[in-house]
């Protein structure tokens, strides 16, 4: 599997955490991060890579949406 890497729309909190809003996928539809369950350093085990995995709720499906330096990307099912 190769890695899409996605526009995302964050928003920065007074502390300086990093949070996604929504994002762009391939369809050019935008989705909404509906809610964050969790937030921590993890490696991509189905695409490679590392970075901060946010475990995200969008659409009642739970997705892992990467940050990998600048650049985002998500975890296929």
């Amino acid at each position: 599997m190769e890695k899409v890497f996605l526009r995302v729309d964050c928003e920065c909190t007074p502390d300086g955490d990093v949070r996604p809003v929504k994002f762009l996928w391939i369809n050019k539809q935008w989705y909404d991060v509906d809610l964050i369950v969790d937030v921590r350093r993890a490696p991509s085990l189905k695409v490679g890579g590392k970075g901060i995995c946010y475990t995200c709720r969008v659409k009642e499906r739970i997705v892992r949406l990467f940050r990998d330096g600048d650049r985002w990307y998500l975890e296929p099912a």
